[in-house]
């Protein structure tokens, strides 16, 4: 099963990081130096995804001028003798030919976002990579799905799971657990945010899909769900009933970006990880501390 394509859903409007992104797409908010959506890019490409799909809103143009050459900072960078930085804007530059926008004209849920991509998708399973989940590790999340899915047989669907607390399973989409290999297996249902005491495992649904075409055609006819929006889960659930879902137990710590708590969270996780800023980082904290 070859996963050549991936759709990011980049039109949200990031209530939860207000007012932050009242200008500001929720996507280029930035962990240490890079936005959240280079972070995204970086790990589809690493997958090795070749077409990038992006599912934007108004007020997002700016994500696509991100993934475009701006031929003055270039010239201006070469003029300073800044070969380092030019580097830098080079490696995030993809080939011609393998980015795509298209437009969800309102804010109708996750579903609706992944349906608004069906004619660049095409006939082919893709991948769905959700721009304010991070999944710190090498490899990335979505590498690893991509090498599980490999194993698979065609028509099979694979989603990232992470384990929460029981208590709070009545805020996620959960899966049941079934026949299990090593870090993946067989998907047992799926329901979206259930009921206290109902959840049939403490598996939620994050960040990360591989889905076959036919949820396209699910997602066409699919009803209003929990918050009044098209979910994604919903379809999933329909889906199931004819092809077989795995769930993906990744390895790697996941953050959620899309609140303060997390974003906060990532850049300290990010910055530590970068040798050069790891000693500074930890002298300001302790200073801060007191310690």
């Amino acid at each position: 099963m070859k996963i050549r394509k991936a759709v990011f859903p980049v039109a949200g409007l990031g209530t939860r990081v207000l007012p932050a992104t009242k200008a500001m797409p929720k996507e280029m908010l930035t962990i240490v130096d890079k936005p959240l959506i280079q972070y995204v890019y970086d790990e589809a490409q690493e997958a090795g995804i070749e077409h990038f799909i992006f599912v934007t809103g108004r007020n997002k143009n700016v994500i696509e001028d991100h993934f475009d050459r701006m031929f003055e900072l270039d010239a201006t960078l070469a003029a300073r003798g800044k070969k380092a930085e030019q580097e830098i804007l080079a490696q995030n530059q993809p080939d011609a030919g393998a980015v795509s926008f298209t437009r969800q004209q309102a804010p109708l849920g996750l579903g609706h976002a992944v349906w608004c991509a069906r004619d660049i998708v095409g006939n082919e399973p893709f991948a769905v990579v959700l721009p304010d989940e991070l999944v710190l590790n090498t490899p990335g999340c979505l590498k690893q799905m991509i090498e599980m899915a490999a194993t698979l047989g065609e028509k099979s669907n694979l989603i990232a799971v992470e384990a929460v607390p029981d208590h709070l399973t009545h805020q996620y989409g959960i899966c049941g657990v079934g026949k299990r290999t090593g870090k993946m297996f067989e998907v047992d249902g799926m329901v979206e945010k259930p009921a206290k005491g109902t959840a049939p495992s403490n598996l939620s649904i994050t960040g990360r899909y591989i889905l076959q075409p036919e949820i396209f055609k699910i997602l066409e006819t699919q009803e209003r769900g929990a918050g009044g929006e098209i979910q994604l889960t919903d379809a999933m659930i329909g889906l199931a009933k004819s092809q077989n879902f795995y769930g993906v137990e990744f390895e790697g710590e996941r953050h959620d970006c899309g609140s303060k708590p997390g974003f906060l969270r990532a850049n300290i996780a990010y910055a530590l990880k970068r040798p050069e800023l790891r000693e500074g980082l930890i002298a300001e904290m302790k200073k801060y501390l007191g310690q």
